[in-house]
Order: C-alpha cells, then structure tokens, then sequence
C-alpha cells in the first residue's frame, strides 16, 4: 500500500467545488480520497502528479501544493476577491441606480456603470465559469451565475444583474471571512510546537530545532518557555500550564522524577528535563495528527449532503430550463416572464450553504472538544456521541487513580516479608503494569536483572517467571487456581497479589487504589444527559470492583473478567439497545485494546493510557478525568443539533425560494440571498459551536 499524500489547495472557496474535487478523483481511480474544505487539503493515496493534473482539470484556478509532513496548515488566504474592487463595484452601482431612478438617464450610459460594477464584480466568476464549461461543466455555481446575470442583462435587467453579481461578491467575501475565523479557532489551538530547544552541549546551551532532539538528551527550560518534547525532571520545580493539552486552567506543579508533556508552558522555575520521547512521538505531535486528520473521517450526515448536492442542482437546473421553455412554448405565455423565473432558479440551484456548513459544523465540534481536551479522531466518531445510551467503563486507571500502592503484606509457610516482597519485585521487573510498579516499589532493594531467565505473561491473571534459581508465580485466584495452589482465599478491600515460590504458597501482598475525585460526579452527569445505564467492566476481584462501584454509583458490575470477557460483555450490551443507542466503553489498558474496538466508540485515556489503548480508541481524553465523557457527549449532541439545524435552515430557505420564483414572488436578489445568504447564516451558526 502506498503512502497518503497531502495536497494543499490554495485557491479553493468554494464547498461544492471541494465535493467536485473529491468525486473526479474517485472517478480516476485514487483510493482513500478526501477533500477537506475547511483546512483546504486533499488526502489520497496515489501518484502526485497525476492527481494534481485532476484537480486542475476540474478547478483550473486552484493551486495545487504539496502539504505532506507540514503539520500545520498554511496561512489563510485572501477572501474571494479584493475590498478595493468590492467597494468600487458598490460604489459604481449606486451611483447608477441614482441615475436611472433620480435623473432617468437613457438606457447606454446606465449599460456602461452597470457593466463596469458587474465586471469589478464577477471577473473572478466569469473567469472560472469560462474555464469550466471549456470542460464541460455546466453545473457549476460560478457557470450557472453567469448564465443568470447574462440573461438578465438579454431581458434589460441591468441593475439586477449587477446587482446580483456584487451581494454574490460581498456575500462570498463575508463567508470565507467566516470560515477563516473558524479555522484560525481551531489553528489556536495547533500553534502549540515550541519553536526551539535550549539543548545542554558540555556545560553550554545550544539552541536547536525541537525535531532535531532525541532520547537521552538534556534541555533547559526557562519559565514562560513552552516544553518542545516529552520527557523527565531532573532538576528544579516549577508549575505548568497544560490548558492546551488537557483543557484545565489549573496549573499543575511538576518536581523532580514527574514526566512533562510537550505543548506545557513552564509558568515559573527553571526545569531541566531528560527528552524520553522523539518530537514526532511527543504528545504534541499526536494531538495535532489527531486534530488534523480529524475532519478526513466524515459523519454519515456529511456523506449524504455529498451525495445529495450532485444530484440537487441539475434537477433544479432542470426545472429552470422546464419553466423557462414550457409556459410559453405550450401555453403562450411572454417568454420575457419565464425566462426571468428560471433565472431566478439558476440562482438558487447551487448547495453552497449545505455542503459548506456541514462539515464546518463538524470542524467546530472537534475543535471545541479538543480545547476541552477532548481529541476526537472524525467527525464520524462525533456523530456517534451524540447517540451513545449506554456508558461502560474500566476500574483502574478510569474510575480509579491507578496509582497503587501495597499496603500490607501477609507471609504463609515461613516465608519473611522480605523474600516476599523481593521475589514479587523481581516477577514485576519488566512488567509496565500499574500493579507490578507499586509491588517493585514496596521492595524498593536492587534486582539483578541477569537473574531473570524467563517471564510469561499469563493474560488477566499474572506472571510466572523464571530465574537463575527458582520459579516464581505472582498474581491473583485464577493464575493459583489454574496451577492447582492451595492458598488463603482473602476477603479484603484491595487487590490481592498472590505469590508462590517453587510451588509453594508465600503470601499475599493488599494493593489498594484510590477512587477519582471525579468519577461519581461523571456518573451523575452522565446519566442527567439520558444516559440509560452506566457499566464498571474490569479484571480485578469481585469485592473490590463493587466497592468502587458503590463509589462511583454505577449501575452494573462485571468484575474478574479477561480480555475476551470484556469483549463478550460489550457484545452484549449492545445486543441490549437494539440498536438504538451506541454503546461507549471507556479504558486505558493494553488488555482494554480489543474491546475499544469493539465498542461503537472507545475512548481511552491519554495521561496514563498504553500506546495501544490511544492509537484502537476513537476518542482520547488527554487529561484522565472521567468526566470528560459527559462533556464530550454534550459537545457531541450540540454539534448534531447545529448540523440539523443547518439542514433544515438550507433546504428549508430553498425549497421556499423555488416555489416562489416559479410563482414570479421572487426577484433574483432574493434568490441571491436564499444561496449566498443562507450560507452565510449557517456558517454563523456553525461557528457557534466554538463558544
């Protein structure tokens, strides 16, 4: 499978001529294909050269770049057309209706005013509507407002064809105004690479570009200075602002040993950090691969608005060459009467304001979450938030903090708490559960890692390992009772770790976790936005999930589950809703992996979540709270709410405008206003969803 390539649009303001764009390329042949309008990109996997030989064939105005591996989107261009003739044209063409109205001046030099605002106006139009139907494309908007204002000029309508050319100029110059602003919303909030690195070279600073740092190297951050990579304190205290990443205005104190995210602003002490991860892994770099490749997964909704522009505007094209030919071909009707009409349809037939707006919609509600700290992977993951009914979610690391620690140690069979606590450590040594980090901290000794031979993972149980001298198994019931292990069966609050030497039973060591200071707040909000039910789904023991879930208040309790069993229990539910609602689950495991893809939406936690549970997961919450999953529902449910509004707003204004222009109670500046305007409107409305 060949690369994706990036293409940057420069020129495109226009929607449906990003939908044109989308469709030829299909057509060619180009797989994984799309055209985002908003950030104006094309995405397809394919050859360069002959894909910008399409888009030029199809939109000869546009300049096609390569955008591969830039980040970030190029700088807003200028709106379509320029103020200066904007105003010129405005000027031009008041001064002519003084004159036909004030001081009726005969028919030439009114022609002459009106031309030149028309053509201050429109050159830009008449210019693409030339190209276009060079290639035989007659249903473009710029063609079809052509051909209206050139048959107002035939039937003597001089002002109306200026005049319907310069409300189009100024209603386009007010849109991309519009767009832009949206886009520099959701640009805000990718400026957040630091610009450079203060690397320590022998004792000196050397300041270097942030991709150029690696693992293993040393920075200094000074306060007010922006974090360029991940990595580790290891000297000084400061405080930290990671509002962008997470969303939270609280700064957060970091010290010696604590990781820092790239995208923080160091408020006040100076930092020196330890790089642990490359820029292009950082947590910068993923949130803006999310947020930028966001927009390329498209909701159903924006899929149906596609589809149904290409078949919208040739049947009202259609219906304008109907009334325009049959009422006086038939019926005797003045030709000059129903031409006029079908103008006015010609106006109206272009879907700007729908295939605009809706996906700008979509745009918004990523945009909004992300501020939040909420990263969405498409605006098809949006869609289905906004109609989950039913919530499940992991215990560790989810409803709970995941930070463990053991709080007591019981010994069997003569064994000392030291040999317990050593040969658990050394069990635990490679293992990067939560679990294993606090059993290797109780012992808090040295472990010679040569003295490890062999450690198997056995999957929702534990381990057995194997070193130089012995065999040791550390985990909980089920590992003893698949090994056949006599040993104390525990009703305590906390995880039981068991651990057997050489087949024999050692003890146990109580590992007990904190409920968030959240978690029971997100179960109460979740369930005041309808929420049918709320699920705690986890692989610790029975008595210590349903006391976190008495916590929590949650509904339902699966507890000592493997993987697998997770799966089958997220099965279930949605078996449950019928398919009336989707069926979210929330985790952070590796082990929570596959059953994030089996969940309508999975959403992962991103501070303390594997790799894996963040790249399955089709939201991540960058911050860990629970709580997140009820704002990223209402933000969800508000971009739907815009979206329909939007629908109905467009086609709603149309099919009005139809009516009425057959009937002749519409002039062609109405008609202006039911497509430029309308677009306008929902735009508007689109943008609400940032504040």
């Amino acid at each position: 499978m060949s690369e994706p390539i990036k293409l940057r649009l420069e020129g495109l303001d226009c929607a449906s001529c990003a939908a044109k764009i989308e469709n030829s390329l299909k057509k060619e042949g180009f797989s994984s294909v799309s055209v985002n309008f908003v950030r104006k990109e094309a995405t397809l996997e394919g050859n360069m050269e002959a894909a910008r030989r399409v888009i030029r064939q199809v939109e000869p105005g546009i300049r096609v770049l390569d955008a591969s591996g830039t980040g970030r989107a190029a700088e807003d261009e200028e709106s379509s057309g320029t103020p200066v003739a904007m105003i010129a044209a405005v000027l031009l063409f008041a001064v002519g209706l003084v004159f036909r109205y004030g001081f009726a001046v005969n028919n030439v030099p009114l022609l002459l005013l009106f031309s030149v605002a028309y053509l201050l106006a429109g050159w830009k139009v008449l210019r693409s509507a030339f190209l276009n139907a060079i290639r035989g494309n007659l249903f473009d908007e710029n063609f079809l407002m052509t051909i209206a204002t050139f048959g107002a000029f035939a039937i003597g309508e001089f002002p109306e064809a200026a005049g319907v050319m310069i409300f189009f100029m100024v209603g386009e110059y007010f849109q991309d105004l519009a767009v832009n602003r949206s886009r520099r919303s959701v640009r805000s909030l990718l400026a957040l690479k630091a610009d450079f690195a203060n690397l320590m070279v022998d004792g000196k600073l050397v300041r270097i570009n942030p991709e150029d740092l690696r693992p293993g190297n040393r920075i200094l951050v000074r306060p007010g200075e922006r974090i360029p990579v991940d990595g580790i304190v290891v000297n000084g205290s400061s405080s930290l602002d990671t509002s962008a990443l997470t969303g939270e205005s609280m700064p957060r104190a970091v010290e010696e040993g604590e990781t820092v995210l790239s995208g923080s602003v160091n408020l006040n002490g100076l930092l020196t950090v330890d790089v642990t991860k490359e820029l292009k892994e950082s947590t910068i770099a993923r949130i803006l691969e999310l947020v930028e490749n966001a927009t390329a997964r498209k909701a159903k909704t924006e899929q149906f608005i596609t589809t149904f522009a290409r078949y919208y505007t040739p049947v009202v094209v259609g219906l304008a060459a109907l009334v325009a030919l049959v009422p006086p071909l038939f019926f005797g009707a003045a030709f000059s009467v129903w031409v006029y009409r079908a103008l006015v349809l010609l106006v109206i037939s272009c879907p700007c304001a729908l295939v605009l707006s809706i996906p700008l919609g979509y745009f918004g509600g990523i945009g909004k979450a992300a501020k939040t700290g909420i990263l969405v992977k498409g605006s098809n993951f949006l869609d289905a938030l906004s109609a989950v009914s039913v919530v499940a979610m992991d215990k560790t690391g989810t409803l709970t903090k995941g930070v463990f620690k053991v709080t007591d140690v019981v010994t069997k069979n003569g064994f000392s708490r030291e040999q317990l606590l050593k040969t658990a450590a050394l069990a635990e040594v490679h293992s990067t559960h939560p679990i294993a980090a606090a059993v290797r901290e109780a012992w808090n000794g040295e472990i010679d890692l040569a003295d490890v031979l062999e450690v198997a993972e056995q999957a929702g149980s534990g381990i057995i390992a194997r070193t130089t001298d012995m065999e040791i198994m550390v985990g909980n019931d089920r590992l003893l009772h698949r090994q056949k292990i006599d040993h104390d069966t525990c009703h305590v609050r906390g995880t039981v770790v068991h651990v057997v030497i050489d087949k024999n039973y050692a003890g146990y060591l109580i590992i007990a976790d904190e409920i968030k200071e959240d978690s029971a707040a997100s179960v109460r909000k979740l369930k005041e936005l309808g929420v049918k039910k709320v699920v705690m789904v986890t692989g610790d023991s029975r008595g210590v999930a349903e006391s976190i879930a008495k916590q929590a208040g949650v509904d339902e309790v699966h507890a000592e589950l493997l993987p697998e069993d997770k799966v089958s229990v997220i099965e279930k539910l949605q078996q449950e809703t019928g398919g009336k609602g989707k069926v979210a689950f929330v985790g952070d495991g590796i082990n929570d992996a596959p059953v994030l893809a089996m969940a309508d939406i999975g959403i992962a936690m991103g501070g303390l979540g594997s790799d894996a549970a963040i790249e399955t997961a089709d939201i991540v919450i960058m911050d860990d709270k629970p709580s997140k999953v009820a704002v990223g529902i209402k933000i969800a449910r508000r971009t739907r709410r815009v979206v329909t509004q939007n629908i109905v707003l467009a086609l709603g204004i149309k099919l009005v405008f139809i009516a009425l222009g057959i009937a002749g109670e519409a002039t062609m500046w109405e008609a202006v206003f039911a497509d430029v305007g309308v677009a306008l409107l929902a735009v508007a409305n689109a943008i609400r969803i940032l504040r």
